[in-house]
């Protein structure tokens, strides 16, 4: 039973972000604080993820990512509450009647950094319950209550792109230089970040405006599912705006455009100086892979990644851990991501030993050709 309950651990933390956000001052903070170490503590002392295991309720576990969607609202709905100025009086009268609650106590009693710590958690639980788990749902092309779910995870993060231009363009052109999503070796995170987020948004409008033309649909039409994600994310925003006022509807942008960040940050994890020769198949040795448990656990064994991209159809309790031609990343995935983010050039150090290994133990003659090049 306990190989089913590991996954409902990112859902149970997110109720635990709701707690701990509801106990008032210091709280917020105390969470975001001791959750990121328990992350990269653990994700260094725990044993690695490397059993295969079989599961024979496949239900529980996709019920692990489908109950994500209810709390993600919750949260986010929670948080666009505490920064508003004029919370609705029916929800605190609720909260007060039904839970003893004093929302306003709570909401008055954080600190400023306390607010910091808000912000930041929110748009990790954006990435962890929405982004993570919407990219696996979307994957299920032929399933519409996943794609439906999965969808609306990503609307969260205003995202409704990568439902397309991940699935139809990333996996073709993953480690080519015309891929956005794939990070070349040396190049700034942040600038990556811009550069990633409008050129997949462009690639995403040709790979949908190519299917349109190929179906007969009017671009403008509801059959567009660029402009039905954006009306998804304008969903959310609206009602954060009637339930938190402009400042509740500002927050939660906020938290939207930071989660795209970190969606962009882990898309350069991914595949980190990595390239491919152009017309080859995509090989295991094309992403950089985690075995550790927490990343594991969090991420819907997305670190399983070069399995993920040898078959796309595979569900996340079906990806097997890292192959031998698969090359391992030295930290955990969240573990890279604070480090990518935060100290930037401590990555970049890590990582050109990594690379050098790679092209010693993986690259093909084509590849390290390519790299001596200069390129």
């Amino acid at each position: 039973m306990l190989k089913y309950l590991k996954y409902y651990v990112p859902a149970l933390t997110g109720v635990f972000t709701i707690l701990f956000f509801m106990m008032g001052q210091n709280y917020p903070t105390y969470f975001c604080i001791g959750w990121s170490l328990f992350l990269i503590i653990g994700d260094y002392i725990l044993p690695r993820d490397k059993e295969i295991q079989k599961f024979t309720y496949p239900t529980i576990l996709n019920f692990s990512i489908y109950i994500n969607l209810p709390i993600l609202f919750c949260l986010i709905f929670l948080v666009v509450s505490i920064f508003s100025n004029n919370p609705p009086s029916w929800y605190i009268d609720g909260l007060n009647s039904n839970f003893n609650i004093d929302f306003i106590q709570i909401k008055e009693s954080f600190t400023l950094i306390d607010k910091f710590s808000l912000l930041f958690q929110t748009t990790l639980s954006i990435g962890i319950l929405g982004t993570v788990p919407g990219h696996e749902l979307t994957h299920r092309k032929k399933n519409k209550i996943d794609m439906f779910i999965g969808n609306w995870l990503l609307a969260f993060s205003w995202d409704c792109t990568f439902a397309i231009e991940h699935v139809y363009g990333h996996h073709k052109d993953v480690c080519l230089d015309e891929d956005p999503s794939s990070a070349k070796r040396g190049e700034n995170i942040y600038l990556f970040v811009l550069r990633a987020a409008f050129e997949e948004q462009i690639s995403g409008w040709k790979l949908e405006m190519e299917r349109l033309k190929r179906r007969n649909f009017n671009v403008l039409s509801y059959h567009n599912r660029m402009i039905i994600g954006y009306l998804r994310s304008l969903i959310i925003t609206v009602l954060a705006f009637i339930f938190g006022g402009v400042i509740g509807m500002l927050c939660f942008l906020l938290c939207a455009a930071l989660a795209k960040v970190l969606l962009e940050a882990i898309n350069y994890i991914e595949h980190y100086g990595l390239i491919r020769e152009k017309g080859k198949p995509v090989g295991m040795r094309h992403s950089w892979n985690s075995n550790h448990l927490l990343s594991s656990i969090y991420l819907c064994n997305v670190t399983r990644h070069s399995d993920h991209h040898r078959a796309t159809n595979l569900k996340f309790w079906e990806l097997t851990p890292t192959h031998k031609d698969a090359p391992l990343l030295p930290y955990g995935y969240l573990s890279m991501l604070y480090l990518v983010l935060i100290t930037p050039f401590l990555y970049k150090k890590i990582m050109a030993k990594e690379l050098i290994g790679w092209e010693q133990n993986y690259a093909n003659e084509y590849e390290r050709n390519y790299i001596m090049q200069g390129n």
